[in-house]
């Protein structure tokens, strides 16, 4: 059986590519804030307020570039 990264990303890739549905998340990997930010997706629903300002102050966003 093959473990390696290259073969996990390949069924990852696969996966994804075959689903109907949104994606639940989306993840961003920030190396230079050395962060992993998800951002949630519930349909078209927005985000709450108090999420989105969360989601921000991680990425190092601030506000005036809303």
């Amino acid at each position: 059986m093959d473990y390696s990264p290259k073969k996990l990303i390949q069924l990852l890739e696969k996966r994804a590519s075959n689903s109907s549905e949104l994606p639940a998340a989306i993840i961003f990997i920030s190396i230079e804030l050395r962060k992993t930010i998800v951002v949630p997706m519930h349909g078209n629903r927005d985000i709450p307020k108090g999420t989105f300002m969360s989601i921000l102050k991680q990425a190092g966003i601030s506000k005036d570039e809303i």
